[in-house]
């Protein structure tokens, strides 16, 4: 007789008490481990800037691009329900014509044929490369390339940067110190009075300290035909040119800086005329062969904090200039590319004006022919002649409608009640029909006719922009929040729609300081109402960062400003808007035709931003 075998449960058939016993006590041990690591993890330090470990990436030499690559252009609130024709198309965006700024800005205007995102463009250079600009990177003195802290006072910062000047720009003086892992590549050197602050965030590292730190450029000075000129610049606290091995131009705060006595400027009007917060310096004569690049390096940046600024113009050997404010040159900017509406932009919120031409005077690189170029003139003002008001022709309300046994009646809608449409005739008699009876193309007629009601809601959110540390501990003059803007759009009637629907939102920001508007975010989206979505839909932007700040006692910056919302039918026909002002829907049109980061007027006309106070007048001399 077999005997019986009872089962025992366990955690290993078959396996020795022992073993399991081990078992037991291995996995007591990782839980009881894994409870210390979470509570380690959850330890909070206080929060500074730690420079990453430096990243070794291979080195590509960027070839100039040929092929031209077209552009596409891409608060208290009112609710309103309309019907009224709102055609979807979206016009082509046309730069103006502009001309120097002392000519009001209205030349040619010509651009990158390969062209950032103007959310990526700011005075410093743009994210992405198009080929004939210079790459930079801001180093701080303050940190070792390995994460650990230098030493440095203002007398061995200046001793550094001397070195590094008087070895040939050698990288190996430089070697120890950190550098952004971000670079910037910008077409010019137009860096107006800033907050030092603001730099570092430009190149990634935002809580960087505003002291002992610099940007240094690297590219090749090229012209399509034979040239000889000379830079104007200057460069608080100090600004370095090298052409072709040689130093064409230095600039410091201090006039004759004991630290930086290795060259002179012999330029007639040395230091004699205002450019941003100083008096330019001029630099030595240079001379370009038609097509030969050679190696140009330009470093500018601040020992102590403050301010910081890095610009140069050119003069052309030969050329005469227009005066500006003061009677000084208007000498223009330095560029390897026409100026695009955006960096003319990004640098105009920072210039005086008549201090310098942004649109006029050579561009290096070697395919530009000025010939190609219209004449730039002077603006012709026209008389405005009143035009007589007109009320433009609206569409009848009286269309064909068809049944589904083929009759057909020419009437106008007048109401729709429960199932049944009530139409007039010619005759003005008014019939009720069972909507069951017309034709599927009136029904969805009568649908779009209808739309639901809509809950349109904008909200934002913001969270604190963080800043490094001063020399002397002080908070920096610049404060500043992301802000992050959403919509959300809610069905509040009963009534079946169905159709496919378009949202667009537009934040709007208001200068400090001046009395233009921006557009700070724009976002488009289609969307369907139905049960899956709960008959709601919600769209969300990108941060934007607004920053508000003192320069030479003005305060400048930009704020929150309002919103306008707008929502149209698979037909392009607005349905609903929100507003934060009647007036942004009232020049909707306009607003339409602007990208995110331009400035605007009342009527939303795309415009300039409002200069700052030039330094002289601001009580400096």
């Amino acid at each position: 007789m077999k005997k019986g075998f009872k089962k025992e449960k366990g955690v290993v058939k078959g396996a020795p008490s022992g073993f399991v016993i081990s078992l037991l006590v291995h996995a007591g041990a990782f839980v009881v481990a894994g409870l210390l690591v979470v509570f380690t993890v959850h330890q909070k330090e206080e929060k500074k800037f730690v420079p990453p470990k430096p990243v070794d990436r291979p080195k590509m030499k960027l070839k100039k691009p040929k092929v031209k690559v077209k552009k596409s252009a891409k608060p208290k609130s009112t609710t309103r329900i309309v019907t009224k024709v709102q055609k979807a198309t979206m016009p082509d965006i046309q730069l103006p014509e502009m001309s120097g700024m002392s000519d009001g800005l209205a030349g040619d205007i010509g651009g990158f044929d390969i062209m950032p995102d103007l959310d990526d463009i700011s005075v410093f250079g743009a994210t992405t490369s198009i080929g004939s600009d210079f790459e930079g990177q801001v180093y701080s003195l303050l940190h070792r390339r390995n994460g650990g802290a230098a030493s440095m006072g203002p007398d061995e910062f200046r001793d550094v940067l001397r070195k590094y000047v008087l070895s040939g720009w050698k990288e190996s003086v430089l070697a120890r110190y950190y550098r952004s892992p971000q670079k910037l590549y910008t077409t010019h050197f137009m860096v107006p009075p800033i907050p030092t602050a603001m730099a570092p965030g430009l190149f990634g590292v935002p809580e960087m300290e505003d002291y002992y730190l610099f940007v240094k450029y690297e590219g090749q000075l090229v012209h399509a035909t034979d040239i000889k000129f000379r830079f104007w610049g200057i460069g608080d606290a100090y600004i370095f040119v090298n052409v072709d091995g040689e130093e064409v131009l230095q600039c410091s705060w201090q006039a004759h800086h004991p630290w930086f006595d290795w060259w002179t400027s012999t330029a007639a009007g040395d230091r004699t005329h205002i450019l941003g917060n100083m008096r330019m310096v001029g630099g030595d004569w240079i001379e370009l062969k038609a097509g030969e690049p050679v190696d140009m390096k330009v470093l500018f940046g601040e020992w102590h904090g403050g301010q910081v600024a890095g610009m140069l113009l050119v003069e052309v050997e030969g050329e005469e200039y227009p005066s500006g404010r003061n009677g000084m040159p208007l000498f223009p900017a330095f560029r390897t590319e026409k100026f695009t509406w955006d960096t003319i932009t990004e640098i105009s919120r920072f210039l005086a004006e008549d201090e310098c031409s942004l649109t006029n005077g050579p561009v290096f690189n070697d395919y530009y022919s000025p010939d190609s170029d219209p004449e730039v003139h002077q603006p012709v003002v026209e008389p405005v002649v009143a035009e007589e008001e007109t009320e433009a022709e609206q569409p009848s309300p009286v269309r064909l409608w068809t049944l589904l046994d083929g009759n057909t009646v020419e009437a106008e809608l007048v109401t729709l009640m429960g199932r049944n449409v009530v139409l007039k005739n010619n005759r003005g008699k008014q019939v009720k029909l069972p909507i069951g009876q017309l034709s599927h193309d009136d029904r969805q007629y009568l649908t779009l006719s209808h739309p639901p009601k809509l809950d349109i809601n904008f909200a934002k959110t913001t969270r604190p922009r963080q800043f490094g540390g001063t020399l002397n501990g002080t908070a920096p003059p610049v404060r500043g929040n992301f802000y992050t803007f959403s919509t959300r759009i809610k069905q509040a009637s009963n009534r079946p729609y169905g159709h496919p629907l378009t949202v667009e939102y537009y934040a709007i920001g208001d200068e400090i300081g001046g009395n233009k508007s921006m557009l700070l975010d724009y976002q488009q989206s289609g969307f369907t109402l139905n049960r899956e979505n709960d008959f709601s839909f919600e769209l969300t932007g990108p941060e934007v960062e607004l920053l508000d700040y003192t320069i030479n006692n003005e305060r400048r910056g930009k704020r929150y400003g309002g919103f306008l919302i707008v929502v149209r039918d698979s037909r392009g026909e607005v349905i609903a808007y929100n507003a934060s002002s009647e007036n942004l829907y009232r020049n909707y049109d306009n607003l339409r035709k602007l990208r995110v980061g331009w400035y605007f007027d009342d009527d939303c006309r795309k415009t300039l931003p409002t200069p700052p106070t030039p330094w002289a007048d601001a009580g400096n001399n």
